[in-house]
């Protein structure tokens, strides 16, 4: 008996499939604007409170990036883990972390950084990488896996804000992390509560 099945494409995780696409279409738009649309829309930097693109960009930032191989390297891994985590904890909840992660780090960029702008989803990345390390969380543990994870990839991020010299916000990947993390353990104390 052979059953004949059509196989067709589903928009399995909306919200960050939304994000990619959005994160996509920045590019584009900041290519066909030589640069302008990321200044303006796309990049946290200091500027006028009274400006309403400042508030703007306090979210906006996390869609920007420098570049091809930036987009292609924090888009790449959104895709693979996202999803995953949109299937467990739901849309809802992805986009608030998502939004606490651009909100996080774009003030604390825009207070404490004045004339450096930022842009890019390196810390939606860190966000749902240590977001991720919770999945299997259970009542009165820790996983292993969030303790290792922590350790290697924030402990990386702070040697190398202290020892290496490049355009990388580090800052951004830990405070990423932390959000992430902390939204985690949140979300499933929360879930566990429920039982």
């Amino acid at each position: 008996m052979s059953v004949n099945r059509k196989l067709k494409v589903s928009f399995n995780s909306p919200v960050i499939l939304g994000f990619a696409i959005l994160c996509f279409a920045a590019m584009v738009l900041d290519f066909i604007t030589r640069g302008a649309a990321n200044h303006a829309f796309f990049s946290v930097y200091r500027s006028s409170l009274l400006s309403p693109l400042t508030y703007v960009r306090l979210f906006g930032h996390v869609l920007g990036h420098a570049g091809w191989a930036h987009f292609f390297g924090n888009i790449t891994l959104i895709l693979v883990v996202g999803p995953l985590l949109e299937e467990k904890y739901g849309s809802a909840n992805l986009l608030f972390v998502i939004l606490a992660t651009a909100l996080t780090t774009g003030l604390v960029h825009f207070i404490f950084f004045p004339r450096v702008g930022l842009l890019g989803a390196s810390g939606v990345v860190f966000a749902l990488i240590l977001l991720s390390s919770f999945t299997s969380m259970k009542e009165g543990e820790i996983p292993l896996t969030f303790l290792l994870v922590a350790v290697i990839y924030i402990g990386q991020q702070v040697y190398e804000g202290l020892f290496v010299h490049d355009n990388v916000s580090n800052l951004t990947h830990i405070l990423g992390g932390v959000v992430g993390a902390g939204l985690g353990f949140v979300m499933n104390r929360n879930k566990m509560n429920r039982y």
